[in-house]
């Protein structure tokens, strides 16, 4: 029996239509007559535990009114299914809208929506941060870690970015000095009291939908424990070449700190974290492509341009 299958039986689900192949592979269905999305996650990526932590945050933060999918159980009463062969599939709330925008696409709008827009997204991302405090997680709550050791330590998480094979010699040794440097400054960051805790840790356009004017961040699968501003960052990784970039910048941080402290230690560290975030991603694109895949060059060239950017080089 396909694991499609077993997962359907497991809801009493009907399946619609495939929606998503990526990392995670996602199904629209129809759980007791209502739309819902069920996936199917990517095995070896995330462990049965780690699925559950990850339901029962976005449980939690449906509860306290935050508008994020919220898990469906199986017909037995569990939230996760495991269908063997290290195949897990899950089932959560189906979310209306649209994600609002795509990676590598011109944002849509004047510059004034989209200032406006990213006010709201950075007010989202304060108020998860937020309620996110006033949780008591579980016993067994079980998520990776978004922190020095994870971002920049010698086995990162999503990979040791300084081996992928679209770096030069030299454009490997920036990287690795970069790496170096930033180190030095996350951890002075970390001692004077960085602002820490469960992240969502891609929120990007594709991941926060937009309806009737609503906000919702969906796709909690990269979720763990991390440095706040990291969530502002991987946020303006998509926006840094827009001609509003700076504009944009400045109205998620303004809506952040509508709703939760944002300290200007942490603003001018920004750029540093987004480069954090090039190094997590050109490690990311190794394993997923082939070595010579125009995905893992433009990672790569976009991690050398922003190592070269903070060094000054």
């Amino acid at each position: 029996m396909s694991a499609l299958k077993q997962a359907l039986e497991a809801w009493g689900a009907q399946d619609i239509r495939m929606i998503k192949d990526r990392e995670n592979v996602v199904h629209e269905v129809r759980v007791g007559g209502r739309p819902a999305a069920l996936r199917l996650h990517r095995p070896g990526y995330q462990s049965k535990a780690a699925i559950r932590s990850e339901l029962d945050w976005m449980a939690g933060l449906a509860a306290a009114g935050m508008r994020v999918p919220a898990p469906i159980p199986t017909l037995s009463g569990d939230t996760v299914a495991d269908l063997g062969a290290g195949q897990i599939a899950t089932v959560v709330t189906w979310v209306d809208g649209a994600p609002i925008g795509e990676g590598g696409v011109p944002l849509t709008g004047s510059k004034a929506e989209q200032v406006a827009l990213y006010r709201k997204v950075g007010g989202e991302l304060a108020t998860l941060h937020n309620l996110t405090d006033q949780m008591t997680l579980p016993d067994g709550f079980d998520r990776h870690r978004w922190d020095i050791p994870g971002l920049l330590g010698d086995t990162p998480f999503w990979g040791k970015f300084w081996e992928s094979p679209a770096l030069s010699d030299e454009d490997r040794a920036l990287v690795l000095r970069a790496r170096a440097v930033a180190h030095n400054i996350a951890t002075a960051f970390a001692k004077d009291g960085a602002d820490f805790g469960l992240i969502h840790a891609d929120a990007l356009r594709e991941n926060i939908f937009v309806h009737n004017g609503d906000l919702t961040l969906i796709d909690f699968d990269d979720a763990g424990f991390g440095f706040r501003i990291y969530d502002l960052a991987v946020m303006m990784t998509q926006n840094e070449d827009e001609p509003a970039a700076d504009a944009i910048r400045d109205a998620a941080i303004a809506g952040y700190r509508a709703h939760r402290a944002f300290s200007d230690q942490a603003e001018a560290l920004l750029p540093m974290f987004i480069m954090m975030r090039r190094f997590a991603s050109m490690g990311w694109a190794v394993p997923r492509n082939p070595a010579e895949s125009p995905a893992v060059r433009e990672y790569a060239e976009k991690a050398v341009r922003a190592a070269r950017a903070f060094l000054g080089a």
